[in-house]
Order: structure tokens, then sequence, then C-alpha cells
């Protein structure tokens, strides 16, 4: 069985009546899956889950999910749709499973509801993206995004990606080229095409870091991923300057 089916099937086994519909979001309805996407799978429930629900959801995603597996690495968010309909900020996730927490788990953490200030960009691909894996569209369950709302989960993620550069830099630059992407266009494209919408606007001794880091996303899994020691040393300058263009961008739009 296809690994995104055994998935819903959980899901659907799992929530049962409470599921009001389940959609991809991410890479896939963003131009295809690349060496280390995840496969991002958004559901939408009547009401929180239950504690054995959670565990549930987690004993059954652990041997579908990841290199362990030999498995594309499973993101499940739940969100419960009075959480976002009407919409508020931060909104509030009901559940979130991703293989970075994969020794949590199997330490016996359970996801519990949390502010999830990426949220508001998870539904918006999932509703710009429009593929119901469960239920009906997902136009019929979710309300559009508010801009603002967009901008805010944009500049509130910068923090984090920060503190993940020097063990993610990668993935945080090509997402710090999406957050910048996001607030000139006000659409949220793939990060290989956020990459080059960034590029056409860098100066050139900036670009080299990220044309590498598109390479990889484009080409490379994580583990074997190597970052050259010229380009190291360059990747704290180019993130200043993205971070500089971020900023004066925000200010006009606010």
């Amino acid at each position: 069985m296809d690994q995104v089916e055994r998935v819903v099937g959980l899901v659907t086994e799992v929530i049962e009546a409470d599921l009001l519909g389940a959609y991809m979001h991410g890479s896939s309805v963003l131009g295809g899956l690349r060496p280390a996407s995840d496969v991002d799978i958004l559901a939408v429930t009547r009401r929180p889950l239950s504690e054995g629900q959670r565990r549930a959801l987690v004993a059954g995603l652990l041997p579908i999910s990841g290199a362990p597996v030999g498995a594309w690495p499973a993101e499940l968010t739940v969100v419960v749709q009075a959480a976002v309909r009407p919409w508020r900020y931060p909104p509030i996730g009901d559940f979130l499973y991703g293989e970075w927490l994969r020794a949590d788990y199997q330490a016996g953490v359970v996801p519990a509801p949390a502010p999830m200030p990426g949220l508001a960009l998870e539904i918006a691909v999932a509703l710009a993206g429009d593929h119901p894996l469960a239920g009906p569209r997902p136009a019929h369950v979710l309300d559009p995004v508010p801009a603002e709302f967009l901008v805010r989960a944009c500049m509130d993620s910068i923090p984090g990606l920060l503190a993940d550069l020097p063990h993610d830099t990668r993935n945080v630059l090509l997402t710090l080229a999406r957050v910048w992407t996001t607030l000139g266009t006000g659409t949220i494209v793939a990060k290989d095409s956020a990459a080059d919408w960034v590029l056409a606007r860098l100066a050139p001794e900036h670009r080299p870091v990220l044309e590498f880091a598109r390479e990889l996303y484009l080409t490379t899994a994580y583990a074997d991923e190597t970052w050259p020691d010229e380009l190291k040393a360059q990747v704290g300058p180019h993130v200043d300057e993205v971070l500089t263009q971020i900023r004066r961008l925000h200010d006009t739009l606010a």
C-alpha cells in the first residue's frame, strides 16, 4: 500500500467520525517531493484528540515513517476546525508528528496541543494545493488565511530558524528565502522557486550559499549533505543580508 494511503488509513481508523478531512500540503503540492522532503498531511477534526488517540497515532506512524523503516518522513498535523474557523493568531495545533521528534516519541512523549504559528502557512498551502485525501475539498472545512496572519507566521518563524542554522543549514537558508518570497509576493512557493526569486534580488557576493542550498534541495538527502569550508564562511553574511531585506520589506507592510 502507498505510504500516504497508510497514513490516511491510520488517521481515519483512529479519529473515526470526528475526522472532517485530510489534505496534502508541503512539497507534495508545491512542485513534488525532493530527496529530503517530508510527506506532509493536515487532518481537520471536530474535536480535540483523546490521549488514547494521540498514542495510537504515534504508535501507528513510527513503523511507516522515515529512514529507520525505509520510507519518506511523514509529518502529520491535526487541527480542530474550531481553532481556525474563525481565524485567530497564533492558531493552536492539536497534534504534530514529525520525524525530527522520533527519539522523543520512542521515549514516551505524546504530542499535545500547542500554539503553531506555522499552521497558518500549512493551511494556506493545503487550500492552494486543493488535494483532499479524505473528506471534501479543503475550502469546505477551512477558511482562507488572513494575509496579516501569513506575514506574522513568516516573521515568527525566524528566531527558530536562526537557532537551527548550525545543524540544518540548507533548510534554514531555503526557508528564509521562502519567508522573503512570501512577504514579497503574497504566495507560498516551493523552496527551489523561492531560491530563484531571491537569487534574482541578491548581490552577487551573497548568491553562492543559496545556489548551493538550492542544488542540495534538488539532488541530495540530508544524510549525504556536506558544505565546503569556503561556503560555510559565507553563510553568516548571506543570512544577515537576507534578514535585512526581510525586515525592510516587513516594515513596508506594517
